[in-house]
C-alpha cells in the first residue's frame, strides 16, 4: 500500500512539473526596441575632410561608411608607447577590475535564482536523551519513561512556477548581468580612450611648453640687447620696458602649461593603477603620432548594438519588463509541494529497521487576499518604471546619435582648423622674420617686432592645440562608434 501511494504521487508530480513547464508566465514579454530608421549622422552626409600638405595632422580623413572597427583601434596611432600604456591600464586599473568583479556578481546571483527551478532537498539528524512525566502515558511502545530518540529524514520542498513567478524573477536577473555586462564595456571603452586623448594633451602640453620656453630665452636675450643699448644710449626706455613686459608676459604663461602637464601625469599614473608617484615611464610625443586616414563609420542601424551606453539601457528596459510579471506574479495563488521520509527509533542499531520509517506529502496554497493595496501598488509602480526605461533608452540612443554627429562635425572644422592654423603660422614665421631683419637695418621700430613676436608664438601654439583637438576628437570617434568591444572575445561578441 505504501508503494502504491509513493509511486502515485511521484506520478502526480511529474505531471504537474510538465504541465508547469509548459504554462506561460504572466507580465509582458520583452521585445527588443527596433533599430531607429535613419540613414545618415548628419544632415549633409560627410565623405572626406579638407587637408594641409607638409603639417603634422594635417592629412584628409576619408570616412568609410559601413566599416568595422578593430578592436585595437588606437594602434591606428602608429606609437608604440601609447600602446604598451593601454595594455599597462587593462591589466591594472582598478575601475575596470570592479566592473568585471561586478558582472562575476550579477551572473552568480542569475544562477542561484535558476536554483529554484528545482526541489529544495535537505537531510537531517536529531538525537536526544529525554525522560518522560510519570503522569503522561509514555511515548515508547515499550512503556520507558527515560529513553534516547533518534531521528534521521530527508526533506523535499518544490514550489512549481504555475505563473512564472520564478521564471521572470530569473529573466530580470539575466538582464541585469546583461546590464553589468555593458556596463563593464563602458567602462573598458572609457578607460582606453580616456588613456589616448591625455597621452595627445601631454604630447601638446610638451609641445607648448618647449615653444614657450624658446620664446622665454629669446626674449631673455632681447632684453639683454636692449639693456645693452639703453645703456649706450642707443635705445629708448619705451622699447627697453616693452621687451621686459614681453618677457615676463610668456614667463607667466609657463606655470599654468607646467600645472597641467603634471596633472596630466597624475592622471596616467591613476589610469594604469599606480600612485602620482610612479608616472608611467612613457612619454608622448605629438609629432611622432601619425594621424589616422582611413576612419570607419557604422552604419546608423548599427550603432545601437555596438555602443554599450544604449545596450545597457536596453537590459534596463529588459529588466523592468520581467520585473513587471514578477508584481503581477505576486498578485496570483503560490503553491507548494512538500515530502517528507526517514526513520525513528530509541536505538542506532534499530534505525531503518521495520516500523521505524515515516514518510509525509503535502501540498501548500497560499493565496494574497487583502495587503492593504501594496501588491496592487507595487505592481503599478512596476508598470511606471517599465515606461521610465522606455524613455531612458530612447534618450540614451538620442544621445549616442547626437555625440557621433558631434565628432564627425568636429572632424571637419578640426581639419579646416588646422589648415588654416597652420597657414596662419607660417604667415607669421615670415613676419617674425622681416619685422627682425627690418628692425636690425633700423628700418623699423623695436614695437612692431614685439607685435610679430608676439603673433608668432600665439600662431604656433594655436597650431599644436589644432593639432591635438584633432588628434583627440578621431579618438572621440572612435569611442562614440562603440569603441569596438565585439572584437575581443575577453569582452563578448555578440553585437546584433
Amino acid at each position: 500500500m505504501t508503494l502504491t501511494c509513493k509511486s502515485r504521487a511521484l506520478r502526480f508530480a511529474a505531471a504537474l512539473n510538465l504541465s508547469l513547464l509548459a504554462a506561460c508566465a504572466v507580465g509582458p514579454n520583452y521585445k527588443k526596441p527596433a533599430a531607429p530608421e535613419v540613414n545618415d549622422y548628419t544632415p549633409a552626409p560627410l565623405s572626406t575632410t579638407v587637408g594641409a600638405a607638409d603639417v603634422v595632422a594635417g592629412a584628409a580623413q576619408r570616412f568609410t561608411k559601413g566599416s568595422d572597427i578593430s578592436a585595437d583601434w588606437w594602434s591606428l596611432f602608429h606609437s608604440a608607447a601609447l600602446n604598451a600604456l593601454i595594455e599597462l591600464s587593462l591589466a591594472n586599473n582598478h575601475d575596470f577590475k570592479a566592473a568585471q568583479a561586478a558582472l562575476s556578481v550579477a551572473r552568480e546571483n542569475v544562477l542561484a535564482q535558476r536554483g529554484a527551478y528545482y526541489p529544495s532537498v535537505a537531510a537531517g539528524f536529531s538525537a536526544s536523551r529525554q525522560r518522560q512525566s510519570g503522569q503522561i502515558a509514555p511515548t515508547l511502545n515499550s512503556n520507558a519513561f527515560l529513553y534516547d530518540l533518534f531521528t534521521p529524514q530527508v526533506s523535499i520542498s518544490y514550489v512549481p512556477d504555475v505563473f512564472g513567478l520564478n521564471r521572470r524573477s530569473v529573466e530580470s536577473l539575466q538582464a541585469q548581468e546583461q546590464e553589468a555586462r555593458f556596463q563593464m564595456i563602458a567602462v573598458y571603452t572609457t578607460l582606453t580612450a580616456n588613456v589616448v586623448v591625455t597621452a595627445i594633451q601631454e604630447g601638446s602640453l610638451q609641445l607648448q611648453i618647449d615653444a614657450t620656453r624658446q620664446l622665454i630665452d629669446s626674449n631673455g636675450d632681447n632684453v639683454k640687447i636692449l639693456q645693452y643699448q639703453f645703456d649706450k644710449g642707443y635705445a629708448s626706455r619705451l622699447d627697453l620696458a616693452a621687451q621686459q613686459t614681453q618677457l615676463a608676459q610668456v614667463a607667466a604663461s609657463l606655470p599654468p602649461l607646467l600645472k597641467q602637464l603634471a596633472q596630466l601625469h597624475d592622471l596616467l599614473a591613476t589610469l594604469t593603477g599606480r600612485f602620482p608617484s610612479q608616472v608611467p615611464p612613457e612619454k608622448f610625443d605629438l609629432l611622432g603620432l601619425q594621424l589616422p586616414q582611413e576612419l570607419p563609420l557604422s552604419l546608423p542601424s548599427a550603432l545601437v548594438a555596438q555602443r554599450p551606453d544604449v545596450r545597457q539601457a536596453e537590459a534596463n528596459l529588459h529588466d523592468a519588463s520581467a520585473k513587471v510579471g514578477i508584481a503581477t506574479a505576486n498578485r496570483l495563488p503560490n503553491i507548494v509541494l512538500s515530502a517528507n521520509a526517514g526513520s525513528s527509533a530509541a536505538a542506532m542499531n534499530q534505525l531503518f529497521t521495520a516500523g521505524t520509517g515515516f514518510w509525509g506529502l503535502g501540498a501548500e496554497v497560499t493565496a494574497p487576499i487583502f495587503q492593504g493595496g501594496t501588491l496592487l501598488h507595487q505592481q503599478r509602480a512596476a508598470k511606471a518604471a517599465y515606461v521610465q526605461a522606455a524613455e531612458q533608452y530612447r534618450s540614451t540612443v538620442l544621445t549616442a546619435f547626437q555625440n557621433v554627429a558631434d565628432t564627425l562635425t568636429a572632424l571637419e572644422q578640426d581639419a579646416a582648423a588646422v589648415q588654416a592654423a597652420s597657414a596662419a603660422a607660417a604667415a607669421a614665421k615670415v613676419t617674425l622674420e622681416l619685422a627682425h631683419r627690418q628692425w636690425q637695418d633700423g628700418y623699423a621700430g623695436y614695437l612692431a617686432l614685439l607685435s610679430a613676436e608676439q603673433a608668432d608664438q600665439q600662431s604656433r601654439i594655436v597650431l599644436v592645440q589644432a593639432q591635438a583637438s584633432r588628434y583627440a576628437d578621431t579618438a572621440a570617434l572612435f569611442l562614440a562608434l562603440g569603441g569596438g568591444w565585439w572584437q575581443r572575445t575577453d569582452l563578448g561578441t555578440d553585437k546584433r
